[in-house]
């Protein structure tokens, strides 16, 4: 293999084209008079200035600041971007994969009809095949209802066969109502080879079914159907529709293939030596060269990956929308509670050398080992990878830094202009956080991947995260966040957010929401960017705000400030609670005492479990012993609830007992109801740690500086109390102080941020007002030389709306605004995302 770099390893990613979105100029055209009021009837207004400094420089961004992250998560490749319409195309699928799966799941028999695995086999890597007898035939149902096809359009089958003798094939597409296209017939004689047909559908259906009968025997393996109508007409390609909704958002990068599949399961590779491993972190080389010949793995969350969908269309189609590919590679210590670290010099070192034949693959001559494989696949270009992640979300830093340091030291030797990322863990805060952003500062790491998933309270409250953010440290790639649902209320928080990032945009370099696509039916996390089924897509509310920020970023912050929302501090207020998660605890002697001593509440279960309510409905309570008992340890969130919402400024004691199960206790306070509440949560996350998490409107997020590693030990008592004062709460757990926090961070719902387009001389005003108030603002731009139109953009609507196959009512309207000038009003509606293009003059 060569050694020395590649020229064009130092080839950067495509010119500069963003924020270039064409606001159509919309029937309705506002006309004001200057200075301008644009004021939708409001009950409700509140009053805001914004002011604009144009004499002064903010960071510059740059166009790869918002992209996206792709994983195989909810069927997001096979049966999703992977536009391949048969389940099971190759008779892989094992328990190993599913406890659900065998070899003929998504396939109904008839006649003799088996799966082997046997020395006959199509290649050394495609395991299985099956067996058909004469007169026999097997059928094929898709993903979901069936397989989906549309009136007109044509469909490519292929099929590798093996036969003694000259057989006939006959290959038929139909649905119960009948024939879906004129049958096919294929004659197949000796050994493997891949045949070929294609179909035209005589009508649609999305409970379509392929059919394959023979009338003699036949070994039959990689039986594929493929809309010819694939996203760039490529061949072995992607679902158009999904394809083209991620090509809209314009994104600057692309982040693949995960996530949790990159560093969980087995390090080895798919051979003989290791036995054929099934559960398996990604390795890239399983996944590129002739699908027939490529790797299966069980995927991380809960089905099969077939790895149609490799590195090379990962590649291919960062190219194809003009972003710049961002590869994750697993660093041998597995993540996503599995948390191990691969003690294997010889292992690691052959990772550490995939790595390189990896970024020699993207970038490397067609006169090069893999270089050449590149080319031989359809693409003698490079790809310029400029940019490459080790490890995802890793658990156990220091174990994760040295082999990241492994990795780092091999890459910047040969290749000394691939970034190298490294990440933070899972959390947005905790003791694995703080650990591993220590060593990537000490070692000078170039940039440092966040990854995070919190409540639309949370958002609000950390617009200012990264201000206070080291200018000189390492960069911060944040590749993994969302607030929890997609209603627009959790849109909204999103883009509050967003104004904070591009605000810092010289400390955060790179952002992606997660996770990009969900199956209707396969769903493993949600929220999701953009939801589909068989036949169609649609975006999130999510998806909505991603795109009109990607599409409008702009090249330059210019810096401006904004008046804040009067602030209304009250003290934490609410009942208490007990609870478990997927644990028996017994809890006794409970007492709530208020700050004048007065007992508000005391009970040691003698009399039962009158005073308690079970506001969860989930779990088993009984009074037993004198105890109160939860005895389920499969049930989760358990929350039962005494006293008073109204309480305030009051002492919680318990008496708590684990008995058995994953984790530890739950005492909650300020309980307003199941999804307003704030709970100690000791020996939580598999009791690996324990931290006060704090619930707002359903949503968790953890409380910063409340977390460390206590764990919960079975059938011992702990005395745990819970002091409440105003905002601040202080903990003790047996008699000495485990922690405290003053939860007094402001869920600010009017946020701005200013940004240039340099190309087109045009200043892009990003408002975002999450409340049910107008806001009235008054904008100075610091200057009068502007045009006296402006091209406007509103995402508006109720927080609780959520975009569905039936119905999107977050949507973009633009129009035109008239009356602009150097200072004038405009009435942000309630609960939305509003941009502004004004253009300057000179």
């Amino acid at each position: 293999m060569p050694t020395t770099a590649p020229a064009s390893v130092a080839a950067r990613p495509r010119p500069r084209r963003r924020g270039r979105l064409a606001l159509l100029t919309g029937a309705l055209t506002v006309a004001l008079a200057a200075p301008a009021l644009a004021a939708p009837p409001a009950a409700d207004v509140t009053d805001y200035t914004l002011a604009v400094d144009p004499t002064r420089r903010g960071p510059a961004i740059d166009d790869t600041m918002y992209g996206v992250f792709f994983e195989d998560i909810n069927r997001a490749a096979d049966g999703g971007l992977y536009a391949e319409l048969v389940q099971n195309r190759s008779f892989e699928y094992d328990r190993a994969d599913n406890a659900s799966y065998t070899p003929l799941t998504s396939w109904d028999t008839t006649g003799s009809a088996k799966v082997v695995n046997d020395d006959g086999r199509l290649n050394a890597r495609n395991r299985s095949y099956l067996s058909l007898g004469g007169g026999s035939s097997v059928t094929n149902s898709g993903y979901g209802t069936g397989i989906t096809v549309r009136k007109g359009e044509r469909y490519d089958f292929s099929v590798w066969a093996r036969t003694d003798r000259a057989t006939a094939l006959t290959v038929t597409l139909r649905d119960a109502g009948g024939e879906l296209a004129r049958a096919r017939k294929v004659a197949v004689r000796g050994g493997w080879t891949k045949y070929t047909a294609a179909f035209t559908a005589t009508r649609a259906s999305t409970t379509g079914r392929l059919a394959v009968a023979a009338d003699g025997p036949v070994a039959l393996d990689m039986v594929s159907l493929f809309p010819k109508d694939t996203y760039k007409g490529r061949p072995n390609g992607l679902r158009k529709d999904l394809a083209e909704k991620i090509a809209a958002l314009d994104p600057g990068f692309v982040r693949f293939p995960g996530g949790c599949l990159v560093n969980t399961g087995s390090h080895e590779g798919y051979d003989e030596a290791s036995g054929y491993q099934r559960k398996r972190s990604y390795q890239w080389k399983d996944t590129v060269g002739p699908v027939e010949e490529r790797a299966t793995n069980a995927n991380f969350w809960g089905y099969n990956q077939s790895y149609g969908l490799g590195y090379y269309e990962y590649f291919q189609f960062a190219e194809d929308i003009g972003a710049m590919p961002l590869p994750v590679v697993p660093a041998l210590v597995t993540g996503c509670g599995q948390n191990k670290a691969t003690n294997d010099p010889a292992l690691l070192k052959r990772h550490v050398q995939d790595t390189l034949d990896l970024i020699e693959f993207a970038n490397g001559p067609v006169t090069s080992k893999w270089g050449r494989k590149r080319a031989e696949m359809g693409h003698p270009k490079p790809f310029h990878l400029t940019h490459l992640e080790v490890g995802n979300e890793e658990n156990l830093p220091d174990e994760f830094f040295a082999r990241f340091k492994e990795f780092r030291a091999a890459i910047e030797a040969k290749y000394p202009d691939v970034t190298v990322i490294s990440n933070s863990g899972p959390d947005d805060s905790g003791t694995t956080f703080d650990r591993a952003w220590q060593l990537n500062r000490d070692a000078e790491v170039d940039m440092v991947d966040e990854h995070y998933y919190n409540s639309p309270q949370w958002f609000l409250e950390n617009n200012a995260r990264y201000d206070s953010y080291d200018r000189n440290g390492p960069k911060v790639f944040l590749g993994e966040y969302a607030s929890q649902d997609n209603r627009f209320r959790n849109a909204l928080s999103e883009a509050a957010f967003m104004t904070g990032l591009e605000r810092n945009a010289d400390v955060i370099k790179l952002a992606s929401y997660a996770p990009l696509l969900a199956r209707t039916d396969s769903v493993q996390w949600r929220p999701d960017m953009v939801w589909f089924d068989g036949r169609k897509s649609w975006g999130s509310t999510s998806y909505e705000v991603q795109k009109l920020f990607m599409n409008n970023t702009g090249d330059r912050v210019v810096p401006s400030t904004a008046s804040g929302t009067p602030a209304t501090t009250a003290p934490i207020t609410g009942a208490v609670g007990l609870s478990t998660w997927a644990t028996s605890a017994a809890y006794d002697d409970v007492k709530v005492t208020g700050a004048d001593g007065k007992t508000l509440l005391s009970d040691d279960f003698s009399a039962g479990d009158g005073k308690w309510t079970r506001a969860a409905g989930r779990g088993t309570w009984k009074v037993e012993d004198g105890a109160y008992v939860q005895s389920d340890t499969a049930a989760e969130d358990t929350l039962v609830t005494a006293g008073d919402p109204g309480w305030q400024n009051y002492d919680l004691h318990v008496k708590a007992t684990k008995k058995a199960g994953k984790e530890g206790f739950l005492v909650a306070f300020g309980v307003q109801d199941t999804g307003n509440h704030y709970w100690w949560n000791l020996g939580g996350w598999g009791n690996t740690r324990s931290a006060v998490e704090k619930t707002t409107g359903g949503a968790k997020q953890t409380l910063a500086g409340t977390e460390d590693g206590t764990k919960i030990e079975a059938g011992r008592s702990y005395d745990l109390d819970v002091k409440v004062r105003g905002r601040q709460v202080t903990l003790y757990l047996d008699g000495k102080k485990w922690g405290e926090f003053t939860d007094d961070a402001e869920a600010e719902p009017f946020r701005q941020v200013v940004t240039e387009d340099e190309k087109t001389g045009e200043l892009i005003v990003k408002v975002v007002n999450a409340q049910d108030t107008a806001a009235r603002t008054r904008i100075d731009l610091g200057t009068r030389n502007v045009a006296p139109t402006a091209r406007l953009t509103t995402l508006q609507g109720a927080p609780d709306a959520e975009n569905t196959a039936e119905d999107q009512p977050i949507a973009p309207r633009t129009s035109t605004l008239r009356g602009i000038g150097g200072r004038f009003t405009y009435t942000f509606p309630a609960d939305s995302v509003t941009f502004l293009r004004i253009k300057t003059r000179g």
